[in-house]
């Protein structure tokens, strides 16, 4: 959908709005979306986010996350939506829901959850955003408030309209919440998770992980990249616990730690290589047999429908995706339709003895009623052709900005080729592998005793939501790195 749409849509519910009870607060409030909307719009992004991301294929970890998903929506406040949970194969610590009743959870999150508890207070809160309506409360605002996770490359809005990126897929979002809103959410995972049994203080825990995943350069986790800081929120949401807990024995309610963890053995952390990966500044995708270079100093984000890569700046992005049309002028005839592109060159070229055409473009973005005229653009594109299929490359900047990053953008595009090194195609992804200590020792004793490196043992220490010194008991299970790392 695109955004005049989404536009014409919001103004047309403004006319229609009417006063509804919220069935968290209890409170009249103004609703500019009714149920069967939201239903609508939640059934409307599913497909795309499935086909952007990709459903990490585990029938195990699934049937667990349906079970609590359901279990919860049973004793939450909106149980009759027809709620589906999710779990999406990216690499990037997240949990998101969207309107409707769809939930889910990346793989990444799922690798750095230590106990079902901890899930269950996210699944809490996500569920929570749904049963509050918190994207219909601030519709007037933000229309989902939706945002594209690029892994923490700053993605400039300048480029957001641009149909070959912006429009490929909807990206791996998540809702933009108020801080109100997140405090909301976080109460209401407290509720639901006690509700079915969970010890919320485990919730409260899991902040500390996601604290620790902002390292030193004070970045974090995509989960919280829009809400309040997680050291807050581990004393908020232990106080709220605490108030839950009353009158309630502890030792009824769950952590389930070996469960959770035995459950996930076996699951592909960080990168899936045969997916496409990247290293040494060289994006490698071993079954469709293609490398070309990542520019140095520059962040790539891998997803199922496209390569996409900026500068810290953000200030330039490229893209590498598939191409429409059964042609090299087929394609070049779409790139050119899509994106109002102004054609200023375009040469039939070879790229490492594939047919290929170059083209260099303006674009001027229309600008929406009330708002400035934008900067205008510069692409420039590379259409390859290998193996029965196009590959399409964009690089774009401001016009001002473009010849800072044209030799980058071209050197990429030049150096796209065939992949024949066997090493790379066979490379193997990294697991989480769960173990059982043997004896009482320091958590970095026991990685040493299991040959992590030290270079992953901070990262290791993260996972297992501990400290590298902290004294593990026998019989304790933790999370060790298998594969290829």
């Amino acid at each position: 959908m695109k955004i005049q749409e989404i536009l014409y849509i919001v103004g047309i519910s403004i006319l229609l709005a009417s006063c509804a009870r919220n069935p968290v607060t209890g409170k009249r409030e103004l609703s500019l979306m009714s149920e069967s909307q939201e239903i609508a719009m939640g059934k409307e992004y599913d497909p795309s986010i499935v086909a952007e991301y990709g459903v990490y294929e585990n029938p195990k970890m699934q049937a667990f996350i349906t079970e609590k998903g359901k279990q919860m929506a049973a004793i939450s406040h909106r149980p009759n939506l027809p709620y589906s949970f999710k779990i999406l194969d990216s690499p990037v610590v997240n949990a998101f829901a969207v309107p409707g009743g769809y939930v889910y959870f990346t793989r990444g999150i799922m690798c750095h959850f230590n106990n079902e508890a901890e899930f269950a207070g996210v699944l809490g809160h996500e569920i929570g955003h749904i049963t509050a309506k918190h994207s219909a409360r601030q519709q007037r605002d933000q229309i989902l408030g939706q945002i594209a996770l690029m892994g923490g490359i700053i993605f400039s809005e300048k480029f957001r309209e641009f149909a070959d990126v912006a429009q490929q897929g909807v990206g791996l979002l998540f809702l933009k919440n108020s801080r109100d809103h997140e405090t909301e959410s976080d109460k209401l995972g407290v509720e639901y998770s006690t509700k079915i049994g969970y010890d919320a203080n485990q919730m409260a825990g899991f902040f500390k992980t996601l604290k620790k995943l902002g390292g030193s350069d004070g970045a974090i986790p995509t989960f919280l990249s829009t809400h309040p800081d997680p050291g807050d929120r581990f004393n908020n949401v232990g106080k709220l616990a605490t108030e839950a807990q009353k009158g309630l024995d502890p030792a009824t309610l769950k952590i389930n730690r070996n469960n959770y963890l035995k459950m996930i053995d076996g699951i592909i952390y960080g990168e899936d290589p045969k997916a496409g990966y990247v290293e040494a500044n060289v994006f490698y995708h071993p079954e469709l047999k293609f490398q070309f270079p990542i520019p140095s100093g520059w962040k790539a984000v891998n997803s199922p429908a496209q390569v996409q890569m900026a500068p810290a700046d953000g200030k330039a992005l490229m893209a590498m995706s598939l191409a429409e049309g059964a042609s090299l002028s087929a394609a070049k005839d779409q790139v050119i339709k899509e994106n109002g592109l102004t054609v200023l060159e375009s040469t039939n070229i070879t790229v490492n003895g594939l047919p290929a055409i170059a083209m260099l473009s303006d674009i001027v973005q229309a600008a929406e009623a009330g708002q400035q005229q934008t900067e205008p653009l510069k692409v420039l594109t590379y259409l390859i052709e290998y193996n029965k299929m196009i590959y399409k490359f964009h690089g774009l900047s401001l016009k001002a900005d473009f010849n800072t990053y044209y030799s980058s953008f071209q050197n990429t595009m030049k150096n796209f080729k065939v992949l024949t090194d066997q090493a790379k195609i066979n490379k193997q992804p990294t697991l989480i592998k769960i173990v059982e200590v043997k004896k009482k020792s320091s958590l970095q004793q026991i990685l040493n005793d299991y040959k992590m490196p030290s270079a992953k043992q901070n990262e290791l220490a993260i996972l297992n939501g501990l400290e590298l010194n902290a004294m593990v008991e026998t019989g304790t299970l933790v999370k060790v790195f298998g594969g290829q790392f």
